[in-house]
């Protein structure tokens, strides 16, 4: 069901957010691919040496795991697993940018399949980030849940 009356800003706004993590989704699956037939850890050892950083700092030891976990990672099911994720939130951003309502149930229910983990990131490294993301989240998760409410009452004609 569209409705008639323009649409909030809000929605907009969540729509390109979509839209932009799905475009972003498929950009760093290629630049997975273009990394297929190197190998990354000397890769990312080079990248710290030329930095003269030590490998055992936190986050050059953080890129040395994301590194070893690559090269052991099936390639083929991490990219294809992104372009999934991509379909899903550029296929999210339409459908709420044209005001469908199965959109608003996927961005409810998927914003809402994060956040347990949101909340344990943020118990685990409290940081004003970790608690913005957190905050935005649940604010799309009640939007959305307020619009399909406002959407149902419309349907069943009970004025909230």
């Amino acid at each position: 069901m569209t409705n008639s009356r323009p649409l909030p800003n809000a929605l907009h706004a969540i729509a390109l957010f979509e839209g932009l993590k799905g475009i972003a989704a498929i950009t760093a699956s290629i630049g997975l691919l273009s990394l297929a037939h190197h190998d990354v850890r000397a890769m990312a050892y080079a990248l710290i040496g030329h930095f003269h950083l030590d490998p055992e700092a936190h986050y050059p030891r953080m890129l040395l795991n994301d590194a070893t976990w690559l090269t052991n990672a099936n390639l083929r099911q991490v990219v294809m697993l992104a372009w999934a994720y991509a379909a899903i939130r550029l296929l999210e951003g339409y459908g709420l940018w044209k005001d469908r309502a199965w959109a608003e149930w996927l961005a409810s229910l998927s914003g809402a399949v994060y956040l347990p983990f949101e909340l344990r990131h943020l118990v685990q490294h409290t940081t004003v980030i970790n608690g913005m993301v957190l905050i935005g989240n649940v604010g799309v998760v009640a939007y959305m849940a307020i619009r399909l409410w406002r959407r149902k009452s419309q349907v069943t004609g009970v004025v909230v």
